[in-house]
């Protein structure tokens, strides 16, 4: 990976997730933060068992980043995603024009633990649509999967 990644915003993301492992937290173990340089533009975590089923991390992290900057267009951003984003999110990250996507566990290993999870990859969605985004895949993986492990010893968790 580039020397550009940064360990710190995706321990940010994480840390933010952490809030919905909390008795009472709505959502999942899921979080991202979106940087644009070194500035940081926003932290979000799912908020779907509060809000919408849009609420997802890194929707609600494009929407604060957009409403800080007073601009949908995100171009030269990067999104750290504690797993992998869903096609809503790749598309919306598209559509924001985020150069980079970062993210720790996958599709795959959401899907394992009861996520209703759609098995289109980042990758899969980047060729069909000939997207420019740039993928770096696995990033803190182990600090991600964690987040999953903790979220799968709930007992009062909510799956949607």
């Amino acid at each position: 990976m580039p020397g550009v990644i940064n360990r710190k915003f995706m321990e940010l993301a994480i840390k933010e997730a952490r809030k919905n492992l909390k008795k009472g937290a709505p959502g999942g173990p899921f979080g991202a933060c979106i940087i644009k340089g070194r500035q940081l533009l926003a932290v979000e975590r799912n908020k779907v068992l509060i809000s919408d089923a849009t609420s997802h991390a890194e929707i609600n992290a494009i929407r604060e980043a957009s409403r800080r900057i007073k601009n949908f267009d995100l171009s030269g951003c990067t999104i750290y995603s504690t797993t992998e984003p869903c096609p809503m999110c790749f598309s919306a990250i598209h559509w924001a024009r985020i150069k980079t996507i970062v993210y720790g566990t996958s599709i795959r290993d959401a899907k394992k633990i009861g996520f209703n999870e759609l098995s289109i990859t980042n990758t899969g969605m980047k060729k069909i649509g000939k997207s420019r985004i740039k993928i770096y895949a696995g990033f803190m993986a182990e600090e991600c999967r964690a987040l999953f492990s903790d979220w799968d010893r709930l007992e009062h968790k909510k799956l949607y």
